[in-house]
């Protein structure tokens, strides 16, 4: 199912919960019509670079667009899905810039909601994998009369499943469309709010908790902060 809002009226990307524990949402909304999806910190992250450099591309003069104050999420905040690819791109006929979010679907769906941030966490450009299972192909028992297939009867076999498309399963997709200031606006804010989180240890690089630090570089002998 497709999911689109052509204008948004509001597009901002926020986080909920204290550092070290947030979860991000992406969140936009035309009329009455309100969409949030679930993303991860990385998009976010991720997103707000492309914007600027496709801004930067354009080469048009672009404003600010709305305040700081104006980019909260609105509630209620409830999650269509959780986030997979992220697409953009720009409709120069009628100067608008489009975010197009396909959800992330897997096969095994995780317990939990929502995953919290993990400042330590490397980026991962993986966000799924797919296995494939073809219904028919479970070997059964072969009984001992019967003939055992020949080797050009298994490669014949070999060959043909080789030449298998499997496609990936595909999930539902949300298109915002967006003013340039708008989406500047998304992209400011996005990397606020990603940069705002658990300071890092100048040491060693990781975050530091509210409650103290324990160094790797110091050998965890003591915690900064005491």
């Amino acid at each position: 199912m497709l999911i689109e809002l052509d204008p948004v009226d509001r597009i901002t990307a926020d986080a909920v919960g204290e550092p070290g524990h947030r979860v991000f949402f992406l969140q936009g909304r035309k009329g009455s019509q309100l969409v949030t999806v679930l993303m991860e910190k990385q998009q976010v992250e991720l997103l707000s670079v492309s914007l600027i450099e496709l801004l930067s591309q354009l080469g048009k003069e672009t404003g600010e667009g709305p305040p700081e104050a104006a980019m909260g999420l609105e509630e209620p905040v409830v999650p269509e899905w959780r986030a997979g690819r992220l697409s953009i791109g720009y409709e120069e006929d009628r100067d608008l810039l489009l975010l197009e979010i396909q959800e992330l679907v897997i096969e095994e769906a995780p317990e939990d909601e929502g995953d919290e941030e993990d400042e330590e966490a490397e980026p991962t450009l993986t966000m799924a994998e797919f296995g494939v299972i073809i219904p028919g192909l479970t070997s059964p028992e072969i009984e001992e009369e019967e003939e055992q297939p020949g080797p050009e009867e298994v490669e014949a076999l070999e060959r043909a499943l080789a030449g298998l498309e499997v496609e990936p399963p595909e999930g539902e997709r949300v298109r915002f469309w967006c003013t340039r200031e708008q989406m500047a606006a998304l992209a400011r804010h996005g990397a606020e709010v990603c940069s705002s989180g658990r300071p890092r240890c100048q040491l060693c690089g990781n975050p530091i908790d509210p409650e103290g630090h324990q160094c790797p570089a110091m050998n965890g002998h003591r915690k900064l902060g005491e």
